[in-house]
């Protein structure tokens, strides 16, 4: 069994649909099902260098009061899965391009989801820059990872094909937001979804590759 989740390291949604999914695998046990960590462009229009979050914000929500009731509602249910999001930290929105690009270099060493892990929590937690070099240098070496080899990636054009070619492929299956969750590549849902709907996704899936 696999479960490809997609996701941006943007979204917050993304980051309790993460743990969500963890909650449900926790509470199963048995077998662990494959991970894989799939990226998906949010924002692709941004340039290199992201923009300024309230402009952002301004332009996708319209009032501070709208932004506020919003991601105070999306604050009270990350508490619920023990997350502390501190979205008054955060002061860019970057292009994620590079985020994903590390996810896929950490999946070579098998610390994808270390990574995804870490740019999450210093994203929403510690309001780092997740766009900047320096910042996502830095992640990879507290992922464990090379830091010299990551920093070359990253001066080079590779894997930014492959992002591009993912977050296509996931507008040809109908998925246009994220969290999603695709299982064994056949069954599709959409949205942070209750650890109860995702195990009952999981049945569902394991039923379909018994028959």
């Amino acid at each position: 069994m696999q479960i490809d989740f997609l996701f941006d390291a943007v979204c917050p949604w993304c980051y309790i649909g993460k743990r969500r999914l963890e909650q449900m695998l926790a509470e199963r046990g048995g077998p662990i099902p494959v991970i894989n960590w799939q990226p998906f462009l949010l924002n692709p229009e941004l340039p290199s260098g992201g923009i300024d979050r309230n402009a952002y914000l301004a332009g996708k929500f319209g009032s501070e009061s709208r932004i506020r009731r919003i991601y105070g509602a999306i604050a009270d249910v990350g508490l619920s899965v023990e997350i502390g999001f501190n979205f008054d930290t955060i002061r860019h929105t970057p292009n994620s391009i590079d985020a994903h690009r590390l996810v896929q270099f950490a999946a070579h060493e098998d610390k994808a989801e270390t990574a995804v892990e870490a740019l999450f929590e210093g994203y929403f937690v510690e309001g780092l820059n997740i766009g900047e070099t320096d910042v996502l240098i830095g992640i990879a070496d507290n992922t464990g990872l090379d830091a010299d080899a990551f920093s070359t990636h990253l001066k080079s054009d590779d894997g930014i094909a492959n992002i591009y070619d993912a977050n296509a492929h996931a507008h040809r299956l109908g998925i246009n937001g994220v969290p999603s969750y695709v299982f064994n590549e056949n069954m599709i849902i959409s949205g942070a979804q209750d650890h109860n709907v995702l195990s009952r996704m999981l049945d569902a899936a394991l039923a379909v590759d018994d028959g």
